[in-house]
């Protein structure tokens, strides 16, 4: 394993482990979290509903127990569209390789606890892209309209990143093309700065620090003004025990869902130049005020609760990125493993090889069009 397969199997199975410990947790307020759990989640832990098959008919999901979410299962079926196109993609190849697997391959969704097309797990706001692209042969580029607003698009773009290594500005531009079937708005911006932030962390050097200047430079809009008031408010912190509120306040001006996440505001989750979703912003607080440890980047952004697994996807897989494999603790590996009936270290292994080709053919391009520049530049 070289560093850039390092990197790689750090980010993405450093987002799956956030992802399932944190899908425990989702929906709740810290206060409640820490009154079902007996104290703050350190670990896997059971759902937070013991009769999680009848308690919400609407999304009956196994949540806990080491289970990934839609968050994992999306973000897999990404790299997979990337082991089959083997180049950079765009919101047609969305359209064309994307779309038809969420429809057309059973696969074994731990949330169900069965074989299931990931259509009949992933959410509205995800079904969507089956309802515009698939049925209603809307342009790829423009599906994302009219959506929810929502981290949709964001929580599954870690490869985006991983395939631009060192590039967050082309993985920004690429993220932003792919998340144009999916999101609009704030989603789809947050999607391009998630993206930017994981190719900053997979190049040698980087630091919390460097992935904080490349998110504040590339960002727009509300999205840059949640990051800088949470990344604010998370400066001179250490410990995310005693600040899951002080962070909370930070994005909440920014934050259209308002204080009771299972009761959005009728305002909620439209277009906007002035809000942000709250993952990223918060997910980049976890990580400034842990210090770029891991285990306290995805601990806080678990504990935090409400959308706490998407959270902790993309804290985990920056950290993952910034430290390689090891930082992401075994024995969350191998209980998340066991408990998905999913080996979660074997997409990064498959997306590091990809990047390696694409990158050779981004080389290629480049020197095919330094020689045509040469020759336009020639004198007559």
């Amino acid at each position: 394993m070289d560093l850039l397969e390092d990197k790689a199997t750090g980010a993405l199975a450093g987002a799956a482990v956030g992802d399932a410990l944190g899908g425990a947790a989702e929906g709740n307020t810290p206060e409640a979290i820490q009154e079902r759990y007996d104290g703050f989640i350190t670990g896997v832990v059971p759902p937070f509903l013991e009769d999680w098959r009848n308690a919400r008919p609407i999304a009956p999901y196994h949540k806990g127990d080491g289970h990934i979410t839609d968050d994992t299962l999306m973000t897999n079926a990404l790299v997979d569209v990337y082991d089959e196109v083997r180049d950079h993609l765009d919101a047609y190849a969305i359209a064309e390789k994307f779309v038809p697997r969420l429809i057309g391959e059973r696969q074994w969704i731990p949330e169900l606890e069965t074989d299931a097309i990931l259509l009949q797990r992933i959410f509205l706001a995800e079904k969507w892209l089956v309802a515009r692209i698939h049925y209603g042969h809307i342009d790829p580029r423009e599906a994302g309209v009219g959506n929810i607003v929502n981290c949709g698009a964001t929580m599954y773009a870690a490869p985006i990143g991983i395939i631009n290594a060192g590039s967050p500005d082309t993985a920004y531009a690429e993220a932003i093309d792919v998340a144009g079937a999916h999101q609009s708005s704030y989603g789809r911006e947050a999607a391009g700065v998630y993206a930017a932030a994981v190719a900053e962390a997979m190049r040698v050097g980087a630091t919390v620090s460097s992935v904080l200047d490349v998110a504040l430079r590339l960002a727009k809009d509300g999205t840059r003004d949640a990051i800088e008031s949470v990344v604010d408010a998370a400066s001179g912190r250490s410990d995310w025990r005693d600040s899951l509120a002080h962070l909370r306040a930070a994005v909440e001006p920014f934050d259209t869902v308002g204080p009771n996440y299972r009761a959005p505001a009728r305002d909620a989750r439209i277009p906007s130049r002035t809000k942000s979703i709250e993952e990223l912003p918060i997910a980049l607080g976890m990580l400034v005020v842990g210090g770029g440890d891991y285990s306290e980047a995805v601990l806080g952004s678990i504990n935090y609760g409400r959308d706490s697994d998407s959270i902790a996807v993309m804290a985990g897989s920056i950290a993952g990125a910034l430290h390689g494999l090891e930082a992401v603790p075994a024995e969350w590996v191998d209980a998340v493993t066991q408990g998905s009936r999913l080996d979660i270290t074997a997409t990064g292994p498959r997306i590091a090889a990809v990047a390696r080709e694409v990158f050779a053919k981004d080389c290629a391009r480049a020197e095919e069009r330094t020689a045509g520049m040469s020759a336009l530049t020639r004198a007559l």
